[in-house]
């Protein structure tokens, strides 16, 4: 994901149903708010946001804030529909 100065993603209802999102900041600085609680994020941070958590990752600094983002089990298609949440 990358984000330009004063950019987010996601927002207050943002919540992955069936999928944990591993999200680490390759460059940049910026916030991720989950379930109401602001933790700043910064190159080499490492956030677990588990499924069901509402959250949203705004850029805080002056250059791009570039992540990596991984999602477990896979939250989206090719085309970024999400997927529905994976039976346990």
């Amino acid at each position: 994901m990358v984000l330009g100065p004063t950019e987010s993603e996601g927002g207050p209802g943002n919540r992955h149903r069936g999928a944990d999102q591993w999200l680490f900041v390759v460059s940049g600085d910026g916030v991720a708010k989950i379930n109401g609680k602001n933790y700043s994020i910064k190159p080499g941070t490492l956030l677990l946001i588990e499924h069901g958590d509402r959250h949203e990752v705004q850029n805080t600094g002056r250059v791009l804030l570039r992540t990596l983002n991984v999602y477990v089990p896979p939250a989206y298609r090719a085309n970024s529909t999400e997927l529905p949440a994976a039976r346990s």
